[in-house]
């Protein structure tokens, strides 16, 4: 689950934080022999595959086309930096300056510098390619993050702090350049693609787990700095690693498809706007747990959320789902997330046990990764060819502005009404994106393939 005040989980973690390609380029890369059926009309459809030995099977299946561990290992080194650069700015920030308020501020700006810098970024990056773009953007963004650390060092004015942070900004979305690259390889596999989505959305969920603790831990463990100096040297570490597989590396679209922003796309607003809640639910989410725990246990509550989603986005790939009409299955991973996100509330008005909360929690975070898997192949399928990034890059800024206002909400409410009662701010919040995507089905409907 993309997490509060943090770089994109470029990803969510977007990413994840999730593809079903509608690309229509000769179909030049061959399936290994063994990983994957001879096409058949252009659509694959797998017989079940259900237990432990499937959801195994059908992630070798997946990394048993050339190519694909390499690039995922670097990927996965560039994005656990992704949940440790707030952690690390605020704990930073505030030893130094002794203001919460300040480090809160300084992160909020790297957050809104990211929504507007990021689409124009993945549009460069669908235009020119992942290897031409990726580095030196990812370059000017560690060094945006060496200057905050040396800013802070050497208590500096606060206004340049402001600055440092904001040219983080221009960090590619790593999460959405690999599921370019799955969608590439496996753009006549719809199966395979399904299985590759929820492991990358199983993946942001992983990092965003890890990263804080890491993040933390390193600033405590060393010195204020050492969580950003880590993340800035990983970040760079894995975009390089990353960009050196040029073999599965989809290729540049030089005009950018032939068409403006995926946003003019028939149906693409209106889903924005469904994103839009779905962070909602996110934000509200931690930030009312933070509130209703107020205790070291918050870190390990939330982590049983993003462990839900994880486990749930692993065994969702590793399963053939309905075919046909991928909005009415957005609008049913919708409905259940509406009604598991009611857990958390029922259990901090009723028991107040923090083991049953921690419990409904982890059934709760299961909705995400199929919610997210599922919107994001809709994103996909309604962005036109050549601007994949640029279309998932949105996404993901529709959620982070949604993870804001949920934060902001949530925290209004649990200040003003209750911790316990906070949790009515993630239920609503579902329910809206339900609402909304049941509102959206006509244009988008029209718009699928």
């Amino acid at each position: 689950m993309p997490k509060t005040n943090s770089a994109p989980p470029l990803a969510l973690t977007a990413e994840s934080p999730v593809l079903a390609p509608r690309y229509r380029e000769p179909a030049s890369v061959p399936a290994p022999r063994r990983t994957r059926p001879p096409a058949s009309g252009g659509r694959q459809r797998p017989g079940p595959r259900t237990g432990s030995r499937g959801t195994l099977a059908s992630y070798r299946r997946l990394f048993a086309t050339p190519g694909t561990r390499a690039f995922t290992a670097g990927n996965l080194v560039a994005r656990v930096p992704m949940g440790m650069f707030s952690v690390s700015a605020v704990i930073m920030i505030a030893a130094e300056y002794d203001s919460y308020a300040l480090a809160g501020a300084v992160t909020a700006t790297g957050l809104a510098a990211t929504a507007l810098v990021a689409p124009f970024t993945a549009r460069l990056v669908d235009r020119y390619g992942q290897a031409r773009i990726a580095v030196p953007a990812t370059a000017l963004a560690v060094l945006g993050s060496l200057a905050l650390l040396l800013c802070v060092h050497l208590h500096a004015p606060a206004w340049t702090l402001f600055a440092a942070y904001a040219a983080t900004a221009t960090t590619p979305n790593t999460g959405g350049m690999s599921r370019a690259r799955w969608a590439h390889l496996h753009r006549d596999d719809p199966a395979a693609l399904h299985t590759a989505n929820a492991f990358e959305q199983a993946v942001d969920e992983l990092c965003f787990m890890i990263g804080p603790v890491l993040a933390a831990f390193l600033c405590a463990a060393l010195f204020p700095e050492a969580g950003t100096l880590t993340g800035a040297v990983l970040l760079l570490t894995g975009v390089l690693l990353f960009a050196a597989q040029r073999a599965t590396e989809p290729p540049p679209a030089p005009r950018g498809g032939g068409a403006g922003s995926p946003l003019r796309t028939p149906g693409m607003p209106a889903l924005m706007v469904v994103f839009l809640a779905t962070g909602a639910v996110f934000g509200s989410m931690e930030v009312v747990t933070l509130a209703y725990v107020d205790g070291p246990a918050a870190g390990p509550l939330l982590a049983l959320q993003a462990a839900g989603s994880c486990a749930a986005g692993l065994v969702y790939g590793s399963v053939t789902v309905p075919g046909g009409d991928v909005r009415r299955r957005l609008l049913g991973c919708l409905a259940a997330m509406t009604a598991l996100m009611a857990l958390p509330l029922l259990s901090a008005a009723g028991t107040g046990s923090l083991l049953a909360l921690g419990g409904a929690l982890l059934i709760a975070g299961m909705a995400t990764a199929p919610t997210m898997v599922t919107g994001m192949t809709l994103v996909q399928r309604l962005t036109p060819p050549g601007q994949l990034n640029e279309g998932m890059t949105l996404a993901v800024t529709a959620l982070l502005g949604g993870i804001a206002a949920g934060s902001a909400t949530g925290g209004w409410t649990a200040e003003h009404a209750g911790a316990a009662a906070g949790y009515t701010v993630p239920v609503a919040a579902a329910a809206l994106a339900l609402v909304l995507a049941a509102a959206a089905g006509g244009t988008t409907k029209a718009r699928l393939p």
